[in-house]
């Protein structure tokens, strides 16, 4: 077990470079002057032309490239174009709140999808299982924005229960933790909604499987009560699938989450991205795609060994 996850993470390294490589060459292939984009239009060409030096914007590809890697760990990713201050001070703060609400949207995601997994395959066939996959299935054509702005008009507009926007209630000096969780309520549901369905659709079906196998049969034949096989020995063996199917599910879920920021006005990377983009900043794009890729594997390879540790079948096959 301990060589497949060493192997594991040292498969991590081309993967990364790969990574690294493609990232940059989206900033070096992206249209336009990125002086000319982050800095105005107006300037001289003897001030483009220093500022083109200054950037090392006409080296050679590999020092481009090598430069801008090094960079990462040892300038602070570079200088953005617009903002005129380094990349990563800009990014890190909001990089924090995005994997602040990814975490929470993930407890929603597997927590509630797990459930309703198992409520209707408890109920397998019955009006409650047609019933709670018929509301999935409504649920699945919905899009993450609208959803948001459903909650919103529900929750915020209408019933006044819960914040509209932002991460925190600045007309209080020291809100604390229970207002961040007050503001996290409805951007971690809505970015955690697709995500919530798929997973209840696996859960339905590893637990319907589990119901009806062998050693399920035997514990009913003891007399165990019906909740304490699933409880301790169903959900269990349920755990390795429902979490080998989070791992599937995280890019779906990262992507819902820069579009969730943008309509609840979280303070995240998804905000500072459409920013970038719409000023054309490309070190902060490159710097902003870097983390959300690089996220994307690390959590794959986390889920993957997870699933390795909980699944004893895997264990005493490795």
């Amino acid at each position: 077990m301990t060589a497949r996850i060493a192997w594991r993470v040292a498969a991590l390294v081309p993967i990364l470079f790969v990574i690294s490589v493609a990232t940059f060459t989206i900033g070096v292939l992206s249209p336009g002057d990125p002086v000319r984009s982050g800095l105005g239009q107006q300037l001289s060409p003897e001030s483009i032309a220093a500022l083109r030096a200054a950037y090392g914007l006409d080296d050679p590809l590999p020092q481009r490239y090598w430069d801008w890697l090094t960079g990462l760990f040892t300038d602070g990713g570079g200088q953005s174009l617009v903002q005129h201050t380094g990349v990563l001070s800009m990014l890190g703060p909001a990089f924090a709140n995005t994997i602040v609400l990814a975490a929470a949207a993930i407890v929603v995601s597997v927590g509630f999808g797990a459930i309703i997994g198992a409520v209707a395959a408890l109920n397998h066939n019955r009006l409650v299982d047609r019933l709670v996959m018929g509301l999935v299935q409504i649920g699945s054509n919905l899009s993450v924005y609208w959803f948001g702005l459903i909650l919103i008009w529900l929750f915020a507009i209408r019933l006044h229960t819960l914040p509209a926007s932002g991460k925190r209630n600045y007309r209080v000096e020291d809100p604390g933790l229970g207002d961040l969780l007050n503001h996290l309520v409805l951007p971690a549901v809505s970015a955690g909604l697709i995500s919530m369905l798929v997973l209840a659709r696996f859960a339905r079906v590893a637990v319907i499987d589990a119901l009806a196998s062998d050693y399920v049969r035997t514990l009913r034949s003891q007399g165990l009560p019906r909740h304490r096989i699933v409880l301790r020995h169903i959900g269990r063996n349920v755990a390795p699938t429902l979490l080998n199917a989070t791992g599937l599910e995280i890019g779906a879920l990262l992507s819902g989450v820069v579009f969730v920021e943008s309509v609840y006005n979280w303070p995240g990377l998804g905000v500072q991205l459409v920013a970038a983009i719409s000023g054309h900043d490309y070190p902060v794009i490159q710097a902003g795609v870097l983390l959300v890729t690089v996220t994307f594997v690390v959590v794959n390879l986390a889920t993957d060994i997870g699933r390795d540790l909980l699944d004893p079948r895997l264990r005493r096959a490795q």
